[in-house]
């Protein structure tokens, strides 16, 4: 129901943490959800309290059990409740890959409260308008050891005020709400999209299977929880009883060292990861204990990233999602006809965006006119839309927005793709305007509007320019009004002065700017067919 995305907020309190840790989880490995078992109840492995010693998290030389991570979740939940937070209530968490942020992740509906992470790279006045665009303000915020500390609770006193008898609380409903998560749409203001107990529930079961997860596997957290709650691993880990590797700075070293000092079986990563990874002088690399299993996502990856990969010795997964799907939402299933392929051939395959993973009900792509199915033949383009108990319930608060995104039943993902006669989906472009710059979305419209703010600047539009490293990179294009004078330089740090360093343009190019019929800018074309100096 539209009407059951209303989550409530009311006051703002803050927790900061200095040294910290904690995960959690609790009992049967899959309690059905319609029995009111919450996802913070639910994904903790049966056997997890027979043996103290079994690891749930790493960070550097902190570990917890699982017993351990058990106990502080209770005792956060307590805490939370202690304060106030009920059911309903929103608690924003501000912070890295750190034991603190995976440990939210089950004590904050062990509380009966909704989960808001918070992109750690956005800048104070995006972060702002996140939490007034809750309304009501009861968003009481955590905040990692990385950042001063505010005004509010330490974290670990915070927790202690806890009890460990703490009766969890159940959601009323499966489709009640577990998490909120922020996204930017085809407009710079960003939209809440509310997640339910059920679709995250059967997510994260999903992300079991298509990461090939068997028991007790060990993962390398180089995905941002704060990302689709890291596309729900953060609660598939917990189902399989598994070891969680946080790793704050994300570097080829690092994933390296970590990967061979833990004992990494699992991981994932946007394509710029793997192009680190590929690209990591030998100094760095150190020889991998056996086959890693990667899922790599947020943009499509090239195939010879896939191919020099394999080469390495990794085993990558393709999915493919939006925020409004719980991260992932298909998988390029593999074949056992295609392991007879050559290399760069099995690479390419590997890039499409495939079919749609078991917990999602249906996957097509549709010309949106008609809302027919576009003929399987890998040519004929349609936007890719979605429909399942793993899409969202809809925008926070924006009825109007839910409605459109659902329009004739299936949501419409605004990407444009083809489908091939297997069935396996594949993009080919995006209608909106978003561009992905290393798994992260950026506004262009945003960017535009800071721009045009420039005295020099007449005009302006703001493409995606395809990058090696980072997928995608912001492109300008402008136009300076007559009299005035810029260079590009000026331009870039005139936006990296106003917005986070990863959302300023790369590369600026002024031009006219060529319009269509109805007077809109088109550039997309120029930007596909020419090659720019970078400034610096």
């Amino acid at each position: 129901m539209i009407e059951e995305v209303e989550v409530k907020l009311e006051n703002m309190t803050t927790i900061s943490s200095k040294v910290g840790p904690k995960p959690v989880l609790k009992k049967a490995l899959v309690s059905r959800v319609d029995e009111k078992q919450s996802i913070g109840a639910s994904l903790i492995p049966e056997n997890a309290f027979d043996d103290d010693d079994r690891v749930s998290v790493v960070h550097g030389d902190l570990k917890f059990t699982w017993k351990q991570t058990h106990d502080r979740c209770v005792r956060l939940a307590s805490a939370l409740s202690q304060i106030g937070i009920s059911r309903g209530d929103v608690v924003a968490a501000l912070a890295p890959n750190i034991p603190e942020m995976y440990e939210l992740h089950f004590a904050v509906p062990m509380a009966g409260a909704v989960l808001c992470s918070l992109n750690i790279r956005h800048d104070s006045g995006i972060v702002c308008q996140v939490a007034i665009s809750s309304h009501d303000p009861r968003v009481p915020f955590a905040l990692s050891r990385w950042s001063d500390q505010p005004e509010g609770f330490e974290y670990e006193s915070f927790l202690a005020r806890g009890k460990t008898d703490f009766a969890i609380v159940r959601p009323n409903d499966e489709c009640d709400p577990i998490a909120l998560n922020y996204t930017s749409g085809t407009t710079s203001s960003p939209k809440g999209v509310v997640y339910s107990h059920r679709g995250a529930y059967l997510n994260s079961l999903s992300a079991v299977l298509l990461n090939e997860m068997l028991s007790m596997p060990v993962y390398l957290w180089t995905v941002p929880m704060f990302h689709c709650n890291g596309w729900c691993l953060t609660w598939a880990v917990a189902a399989q009883g598994g070891t969680n590797v946080c790793l704050r700075n994300v570097t080829a070293k690092g994933i390296f060292d970590s990967i061979a000092t833990h004992q990494v079986t699992h991981m994932g990563g946007a394509p710029t990861v793997l192009n680190m990874i590929i690209n990591a002088p030998t100094s760095e690399r150190r020889p991998l204990p056996g086959i890693v299993s990667v899922m790599t996502g947020a943009s499509p990856p090239p195939p010879q990233v896939l191919f020099k990969m394999e080469e390495l010795g990794f085993n990558v997964t393709h999915s493919y999602g939006l925020t409004e799907t719980y991260g992932p939402g298909t998988v390029c299933a593999w074949k056992p006809e295609w392991n007879s392929l050559p290399l760069d051939a099995r690479a390419k395959i590997k890039s499409r965006q495939g079919v749609q993973h078991i917990g999602m009900e249906e996957i097509d792509v549709k010309d949106p006119a008609t809302m027919q199915s576009v003929p399987a033949d890998a040519k004929t383009i349609g936007e890719v839309m979605f429909r399942g108990n793993t899409v969202m319930n809809g925008y926070l608060k924006d009825i109007k927005a839910t409605q459109d995104a659902f329009r004739g039943g299936w949501f419409h993902s605004g990407d444009l793709g083809v489908k091939h006669p297997d069935g396996y989906i594949e993009l080919k472009d995006r209608s909106k305007d978003i561009i992905i710059s290393g798994g992260e979305n950026i506004s262009t419209i945003e960017v535009e509007s800071v721009i045009f703010s420039h005295p020099a600047v007449l005009e302006a539009a703001v493409v995606g320019r395809p990058d090696d490293h980072w997928g995608e990179t912001p492109c300008a294009f402008v136009k300076l009004k007559d009299g005035f004078s810029a260079t590009a330089e000026d331009i870039i740090k005139y936006c990296r002065d106003r917005l986070p360093r990863y959302m300023a343009p790369r590369t600026v190019v002024f031009e006219d700017l060529p319009k269509t019929s109805t007077g809109k800018t088109q550039v997309c074309s120029q930007a596909k067919s020419q090659s720019y100096r970078e400034p610096f």
